[in-house]
This record gives structure tokens, C-alpha cells and sequence, in this order.
């Protein structure tokens, strides 16, 4: 490699990825591809996890060109050969602890590390969201990305705004879930999640589920998810989860048709803009529910 022509990246596993030239073709987890594309560089491909399906989850892949993005698939369809077939020259893969490549089978990513170069970011609980936000920024301009203009700045504003409607008489109850089935939620456990835990951080009253069996969810059935009392929900948007208007349980419809419903993705694209936009939708349901 020339001084003038090496690319390298130091990942969050404390691994250095390099190449000779800066990498034009890459291949990425749906998350990071989808958060890279906010940066203006577009994948050649994405994949998907074992809660994926054969098409790409929409509620995961934001503002993607997906006509000409290429899907690998997910879980069992995954492959060395098939991750690929579209010739990257990097790989860009997250991790929730350890350093396990997410989404792919540990000796598939063992295979696949040893034909390209492979950059993984900590997008886990113990990463303040800003932080992961960070290392995406910097990984995109090692790239040749750039923010769009003034995404800190609505970023900045939608954090304000969001305080402030927080901070106002009557703020409602929050809850985050994942609607598993008709008889039972999964009830996210705020402080686990990095994204909820800037709402907290900006005073939204996010409610808790009961401690018991669970890290980052608490099962519970749905008379037990009514029990919290939301003004607002902050449901799972992902193909994985049950659509919540689908819920019939009575005690949750009863408890339901006063709450107003955020769409949430708990797996959050990390560009400034992709978080003002989610912080603006929850900053619109609390200054709604508080003015009655």
C-alpha cells in the first residue's frame, strides 16, 4: 500500500480493516447500509438478520435506492458465496457485544473475513447512541461521505423541541413494545436501549415494565401492557412484529384508543437526520397528548 492510496479503518472490535485504495463497492448489515446512504454512500448491497425475510425490511432500510441496492436475503439464505456475488471490496457489519458480526453465522463470518476486508461497528447497549452515530460519521467520510447540510442542526432543534413538550404540564406516559402475538408484548426496558435512553435523557416520562425474566424486554401479556397506562406507545415497526392495530386483547383496546401510536424501529438508522425525524414524530405525540 502507497501512502497515497491506503484506505484503513480502525472498528469498534479494535480491528484494523485496509485495503489499497479507498473501498468503492460496499456490502453492509441493512442498519449500517441504510445509515451510510444518509452520508451519500450508497451500498452495493445489504443483508439482513434472522428476523428478516426474503425481501428487505422497509421499516429498517430508510431512505435506500432499493431498485438498485442489492438484497442478499437473511438467516439460512446467507452464505459466503452469496454475500459476494456483487464483488465488495468491504464489508460493514454491527455487532450488539463481542465483536459477533449480527446477523451472520460466526463461521460464515469467519469465512467472509478472510476473502475482504470486514469493519464492524458496536451499535449494543453499553454505546451511547451519539457515540454510535460518531463512528458511523467517521467511518462514512473515510469513504468519501459527507453529512447532509445542516442535519446537526435539525438534529439540535428536534432535541430542544422534544424537551420542551416534555417538560410542559400533563406530558403522558410513554411505552416502548414489540407486539409479539394476540395474547402477549414484549415491553422494552428503557435504560437498555440506546435510542430511548436520550428520550429519557430529555425528560419523556418512559415507563418501565416490571423487573423479572428479560435484559432488554419484559414478556408480558397484553392486560399487563394496559396495566403500565401509555399515552403514548412506541411500537415496533419491524416485519418481525405484530402490527398493533392487529391487537384485539380487551383490555389493551380499552387501554389503546386513548394512547397515541409512534412508529419505533429498534434498530435505528444513526445519521443526524434519520434521529431528528424519529425525535420530531415523538416530540408531535407529546405536545398532542398533553394538549388533550
Amino acid at each position: 500500500m502507497t501512502e497515497q492510496s491506503a484506505w484503513s479503518f480502525a472498528d469498534d472490535r479494535g480491528q484494523l480493516a485496509a485495503a489499497d485504495r479507498r473501498p468503492a463497492r460496499v456490502l453492509a448489515y441493512v442498519q449500517a447500509g441504510a445509515t451510510l446512504w444518509d452520508y451519500g454512500i450508497r451500498p452495493e448491497g445489504i443483508f439482513g438478520s434472522g428476523h428478516d425475510g426474503a425481501e428487505p425490511d422497509r421499516a429498517k432500510t430508510g431512505t435506500l435506492p432499493l431498485d438498485t441496492v442489492d438484497y442478499r436475503g437473511a438467516g439460512d439464505a446467507l452464505d459466503v458465496d452469496t454475500l459476494l456475488r456483487g464483488r465488495p471490496d468491504l464489508v460493514v457489519a454491527v455487532s450488539y457485544g463481542h465483536g459477533q458480526l449480527y446477523g451472520l453465522d460466526p463461521d460464515t463470518a469467519k469465512h467472509l473475513e478472510e476473502r475482504v476486508p470486514v469493519v464492524v461497528i458496536d451499535v449494543g447497549q453499553a454505546r451511547t447512541l451519539d457515540r454510535v452515530a460518531e463512528r458511523f460519521a467517521a467511518l462514512a467520510r473515510s469513504l468519501g461521505g459527507a453529512p447532509v447540510p445542516d442535519a446537526s442542526g435539525e438534529l439540535r432543534a428536534a432535541r430542544e423541541r422534544l424537551r420542551a413538550a416534555a417538560r410542559a404540564p400533563g406530558a403522558p406516559r410513554v411505552v416502548a413494545l414489540s407486539p409479539a402475538g394476540p395474547e402477549q408484548a414484549y415491553v422494552a426496558r428503557p435504560q437498555m436501549w440506546p435510542e430511548l435512553r436520550v428520550l429519557a435523557e430529555l425528560g419523556v416520562g418512559l415507563v418501565s415494565p416490571p423487573e423479572g425474566a428479560g435484559v432488554n424486554w419484559a414478556t408480558v401479556d397484553w392486560a399487563e401492557a394496559a396495566a403500565l397506562e401509555p399515552g403514548i406507545v412506541l411500537a415496533d415497526i419491524r416485519s418481525n412484529a405484530v402490527p398493533l392495530d392487529g391487537i384485539t386483547d380487551p383490555a389493551w383496546e380499552a387501554a389503546g384508543r386513548g394512547a397515541r401510536t409512534v412508529p419505533w424501529n429498534p434498530e435505528p438508522l444513526c445519521s443526524p437526520q434519520a434521529h431528528a425525524r424519529f425525535l420530531a414524530l415523538v416530540a408531535d405525540a407529546v405536545e398532542e397528548a398533553a394538549a388533550g
